[in-house]
């Protein structure tokens, strides 16, 4: 078993994306866990994970790293979060803002097994129910499929560090069906300007239909 590392706390096993278990022994996608010289590593899934995708496509600026504060908006059931909170380890913490009730109740088992990820009930529209939460954060996350997604982005930005970094996958059809992806794509671009600058744009269309992953630097 041949193990590169990617980024930190990213690695290349034999062709697959892993990252270091931080809740040795569990799984939470069904993924695989991998052992090697006393470590273990959970393969991380690109058609499962947006975050994966992008790398998978060539991703050059990983901000999120040992002992981040990651925001990420629409945590789900914790698939990708779970890996984010390997990588920021036991001095980071990721704090997952989610919706639906059912994905929560999930996400809760998830969280009880990984003391670095707090998970929160909320619209990510409503910053001010999660800003004292947080404080500021090194990096956001967001895998929203909303209209406006820009503008929950946006709102979010105030709880983003100075040069914070932001990943944001856009899903075109939860913003306008009756639009072609990349129009849609340059709009949201063109709306997050004021705030963000572009550095990566990525498209992930082999893993996930109709994608596009951002990655941002808040000016």
């Amino acid at each position: 078993m041949v193990v590169e590392k990617l980024f930190d706390g990213v690695f290349r096993i034999d062709g697959k994306l892993a990252t270091l278990n931080l809740a040795q022994g569990r799984k939470v996608y069904g993924e695989e866990l991998l052992k090697e010289k006393g470590k273990e590593y959970r393969t991380w899934n690109p058609y499962r994970s947006k975050l994966a995708a992008a790398m998978m496509k060539g991703m050059k600026h990983m901000q999120i790293k040992d002992g981040s504060k990651v925001l990420y908006l629409g945590a789900a059931t914790g698939t990708t979060p779970s890996h984010v909170s390997d990588i920021v380890g036991a001095d980071g913490m990721v704090y997952c803002v989610e919706i639906s009730e059912r994905s929560m109740r999930d996400l809760l088992q998830l969280c009880e097994v990984r003391p670095n990820m707090l998970p929160l009930l909320q619209d990510a529209r409503n910053t001010e129910a999660y800003a004292d939460d947080i404080g500021t954060a090194d990096v956001i996350y967001q895998d929203v499929a909303a209209k406006d997604q820009d503008d929950i982005l946006l709102r979010n930005s105030a709880l983003l560090k100075k040069g914070g970094y932001a990943y944001v996958a856009i899903k075109s059809q939860s913003i306008d069906v009756g639009k072609r992806p990349k129009e849609v794509f340059d709009q949201f671009i063109n709306n997050i300007s004021v705030r963000f600058e572009v550095l990566e744009r990525i498209d992930i269309g082999q893993y996930d239909k109709m994608h596009l992953f951002l990655v941002l630097k808040k000016k």
